[in-house]
This record gives C-alpha cells, sequence and structure tokens, in this order.
C-alpha cells in the first residue's frame, strides 16, 4: 500500500490512514527518505490521526524515519497520536524520538514554519 506524500512548497504533507504491514511500514519509511531527497524539502508532516494502533515496529521505524529525515536537513513533526496510542508507546518504553509530535496537521504545518524560521528560511511553503 502506497501512502501519498503532498508537496506544499519545500515541505511534505503526508497521513498514514490505514494499518501498515511490516513491509507496507519500510515502503512509506523508502518513499519519505527519497521525496526529501527528490525535492530538497526542509520538512515533513505525518499525520497518524487515524491509526488507533502503533506497535514497537511502526515506532521503531518512525523514529527511525525521523532520524533519516534530519540528517537529511529536514524537520520533523508527527501529528494525531491517539491518547491510547501515547500511553502505550511510553508503557512499552518506546518514544519517538527526533520527533516533535502536535495535536493535529495544522498545528504540525504550523510548527514546520516557525522550525524552518529559525533556521533562516522563512516562507519555505511558499516557494519552491
Amino acid at each position: 500500500m502506497k501512502i501519498p506524500i503532498l508537496r506544499l512548497g519545500r515541505i511534505l504533507l503526508t497521513s498514514v490512514q490505514i494499518d501498515l504491514s511490516d513491509n507496507d511500514v519500510l515502503q512509506f519509511q523508502s518513499d519519505v527518505v527519497a521525496q526529501i531527497s527528490e525535492v530538497e524539502a526542509l520538512g515533513i508532516a505525518i499525520d497518524i490521526s487515524a491509526l488507533d494502533v502503533v506497535d514497537s515496529y511502526m515506532a521503531r521505524v518512525l523514529s527511525d524515519t525521523a532520524g533519516m529525515a534530519r540528517m537529511l536537513g529536514a524537520e520533523v513533526i508527527i501529528s494525531g497520536i491517539q491518547p491510547f496510542v501515547a500511553m502505550t508507546l511510553i508503557e512499552m518504553g518506546r518514544g519517538l524520538i527526533g520527533a516533535d509530535c502536535v495535536f493535529n496537521l495544522e498545528q504540525a504545518v504550523e510548527r514546520l514554519n516557525e522550525r524552518i524560521a529559525e533556521r533562516g528560511d522563512k516562507f519555505s511553503y511558499l516557494r519552491d
């Protein structure tokens, strides 16, 4: 299952709407990293609000993806973590390292723009 990755200037937006198999999660990771590199993205917002369950493997892959994105120069914000998912991840000793978390996609884009502006690239979401 290919997860769409949308481009808004030099920001990428993606939303995981269904539970993914391990292979799908790895494909998603590969697609995200390739897209960041291809468009020289300054940030990516990953929305997981539709997910009721995030297992430890998916949490690890999301953390690794955030680390890879940051190595490429992109900020990473994850939005929409359900309360039960957050509690489960913490109980498992699993966090989402390398990515800030916010309530919704709108806040994710705002946070990305703030982080990118702090780096000196204002209005990046308006430029190609």
